[in-house]
């Protein structure tokens, strides 16, 4: 797929109203990492129980090593994908968004989580360059702009990386639906969300006590860090963590959370 060309959006598609659109965000878990009897081997066929359980319009992935890729593009062949990235890099982790057939990809670009995004570089004080994808879907006269990224761990890198995927979302159209889905290694109330909150971002489950992040327990940890965020005209109507397992077995170390949503009569502008 080309790169994002810059078009624009007649304003009656932006306001058209549509039907619902289901979104996941799933952290897959580095498959290279050395987790015994949770080792991607293992955990492959359950991932492909719940993406088959849970179909979704638009899956946001993390940590996706590129094997890990090949399986997903391969399970799922009707949905098309972007944010696969440097291939040549053995450990590298892809953050992946793939999407059903029935929307069309207009453009879609890959930026990394500093003040150099179009080369690979990272914010002061992060461990890892991290990175977000944007890309840019039409179905019929809809329009909706889909983000997938994932976050550092210190409070103030996280701050300053809330900022920076809304400075991405400025390379796009104004007015259109937006989602991000996403890794952010922060619960609810921190300066991150407040970052996003303050641009008028809604959050998947914001004040119910949610669980993510288990690290292959299956406990409530209280943990809240895998987030679906929603602007610009876009209202939830189902929301759920899906913390299925297989004979005590689950498909990642994080539970999958699954939203949907219906377009409001007119989308507010940013």
């Amino acid at each position: 797929m080309a790169e994002l060309s810059p078009i624009s959006v007649p304003q009656k598609d932006k306001d058209r109203p549509g039907g619902p659109v289901t979104v996941m965000t799933f952290n897959l878990r580095f498959g290279l990492a050395k987790d015994g009897p949770h080792a991607w081997e293992y955990r492959k066929p359950l991932v492909e129980k719940i993406l088959k359980t849970y179909p979704c319009d638009f899956i946001g992935f993390q940590e996706v090593n590129h094997f890990q890729a090949e399986f997903l593009t391969k399970s799922l062949m009707r949905y098309g994908h972007i944010g696969w990235y440097n291939k040549e890099v053995e450990w590298w982790q892809n953050t992946l968004i793939l999407f059903d057939a029935s929307w069309e990809c207009l453009g879609h670009r890959h930026f990394f989580l500093s003040h150099t995004p179009d080369i690979p570089s990272r914010l002061p004080g992060s461990r890892w360059p991290r990175q977000c994808v944007i890309g840019w879907f039409k179905k019929r006269n809809r329009h909706l702009l889909i983000a997938n990224t994932h976050f550092d761990f210190k409070s103030e890198v996280q701050q300053k990386s809330a900022g920076l995927v809304m400075d991405f979302f400025k390379r796009f159209p104004e007015g259109i639906p937006q989602i991000i889905t996403g890794d952010f290694n922060t619960t609810p109330g921190s300066p991150a969300h407040r970052c996003f909150k303050s641009r008028r971002f809604g959050l998947v489950m914001e004040d119910k006590p949610v669980t993510t992040f288990h690290d292959f327990t299956g406990k409530e940890t209280g943990l809240h860090i895998d987030w679906i965020l929603y602007r610009n005209g876009l209202t939830p109507i189902s929301e759920q963590v899906i913390q299925d397992s297989f004979n005590g077995c689950f498909p990642s170390d994080h539970y999958p959370v699954r939203a949907g949503f219906t377009w409001t009569k007119q989308a507010h502008k940013p």
